[in-house]
């Protein structure tokens, strides 16, 4: 089976669980949350509520998001970094920067944005060839994934000085994140995320000044009308349809620092996992790899020919979900499958437990692409799989994500069979999202 993390004891102090919650989200809960549809944590200071019921899940993210937003915790460790970005505000603010952000992703840019994808794919191999031993594959995806987003952001190769910067930055703040998870879910003392982050921060101040460099330069290549067609070029000149506004340069900043971490990060940790269980099953790797022959054709037409790649990496984001769980904010009491939930509560929703439900799903810890053919995934698909969100917060990038994944996996198949490595089975831990505690390693070989 693909491996999980262990669940905690049912019962334990509330020290003991922030000792656990700070080490990983995942092993610090409870089994019984991969059966129950709504489960209460209470302290004396708070209380949260993790909700696994599919209709409740809807509510909450589809039919009432204004009335459970986005909870001001999430912001605890990424302020510093994603200042007032779209993924951490709410209501009116949320909502304008939306409408000038959606353009950038829709259908007709995502074809726009395939060629440097594939250039990406291309160099993501070229690394790779030559490679003898062991490989911590993490690493790899993580520079793949950051080459996509500069290459289809701003027309730059990972390679570029400032891309490098910024790409080494991320990756050191997103190894001085323990106590991320805590804030988000816990109310800590506000002094005390600051206080253990002081470094962080100045992380983070280097990561926005090496940004507002990039954007500095692409404003002032816009104003002498040569910049190229691009997703940062399409959202600069974006104009909010109902006030008629564009961003400003430090608004600019905090969309591409949040463009970078969620397309960078989340990306990252999927393809990881999706090598890894190609390496455990090799008789689906073998058809995936047969099928990729279908990226000889270099047109934007070959990605509907990736249909193993693309159901191997769905059932990748169902297994690991690179964020796994999100948190809203009850606006006002609420009555819940006859459970009072104040004012002011933590609403957790969990693609980890949902996507491994175990009344929901057929085979939960099993992996099985062609589960998507099947009446049980059709329906699981529509009421319990959330890997990007869902309703009005999806994420803006989902379909980007779900060419890019099935892309850099075909490619780096095609050229390579992989094969795990003995006595080094990854175990998941949630940190910013889903990775393994000590890397993904895997043996490569040329096909």
């Amino acid at each position: 089976m693909p491996p999980k993390p262990p669940a905690r004891p049912e019962r334990v102090s509330l020290w003991r669980y922030a000792k656990l919650f700070r080490q990983d989200i995942l092993s610090a809960q409870p089994a019984k949350l991969y059966r129950a549809w709504m489960a209460e944590f209470r302290t004396p200071f708070f209380r949260s509520f993790l909700v696994n019921q599919p209709d409740l899940v809807k509510l909450l993210l589809k039919e009432r998001p204004d009335d459970f937003p986005k909870s001001d915790r999430i912001a605890e460790g990424l302020r510093p970094l994603l200042g007032n970005s779209v993924f951490l505000t709410n209501g009116d603010d949320w909502k304008r920067q939306r409408r000038i952000i959606d353009p950038a992703f829709e259908g007709g840019r995502l074809k726009d944005a395939y060629p440097a994808m594939r250039a990406a794919a291309k160099a993501a191999v070229a690394r790779l060839e030559g490679r003898r031993g062991p490989v911590e594959i993490e690493e790899e995806t993580s520079h793949a994934a950051a080459d996509v987003i500069f290459r289809t952001l701003f027309s730059i190769p990972i390679e570029h000085e400032v891309a490098g910067k910024v790409f080494s930055g991320f990756r050191d703040y997103q190894r001085s994140q323990p106590l991320l998870n805590l804030a988000a879910f816990v109310p800590l003392p506000r002094w005390m995320p600051r206080f253990f982050r002081r470094g962080t921060r100045r992380n983070a101040t280097e990561i926005r000044a090496l940004i507002a460099q990039l954007t500095a330069e692409r404003m002032a290549a816009i104003g002498a009308g040569q910049a190229p067609d691009d997703l940062a070029t399409k959202i600069m000149t974006t104009r909010d349809p109902e006030t008629g506004s564009t961003f400003d340069a430090a608004e600019m900043v905090d969309q591409v620092a949040i463009f970078f971490l969620a397309g960078h990060e989340t990306s990252a940790s999927a393809l990881a996992w999706s090598l890894y269980l190609m390496a455990l099953y090799p008789e689906w790797q073998e058809k995936l790899a047969a099928e990729a022959d279908a990226l000889e054709d270099e047109s934007f037409a070959a990605v509907s020919k990736l249909k193993v790649s693309r159901d191997v990496f769905r059932e990748t984001l169902r297994l690991y979900p690179p964020v796994p769980m999100m948190v809203r904010q009850a606006a006002c009491p609420e009555q819940l499958r006859n459970r009072s939930v104040p004012k002011g509560s933590q609403m957790v929703l969990s693609p980890w437990h949902l996507h491994r439900h175990e009344r929901l799903w057929d085979n939960p810890d099993g992996f099985d692409p062609g589960r998507w053919q099947t009446e049980n995934g059709k329906q699981c698909q529509r009421d319990a799989f959330i890997p990007f969100s869902a309703g009005a917060r999806v994420c803006t990038g989902a379909g980007f994500a779900m060419v890019e994944g099935p892309l850099l996996l075909s490619t780096i198949l095609r050229r390579f069979r992989v094969e795990p490595v003995a006595d080094r089975a990854p175990v998941p831990v949630a940190h910013l999202t889903v990775r393994s505690k000590n890397g993904i390693w895997l043996q490569l070989s040329p096909r």
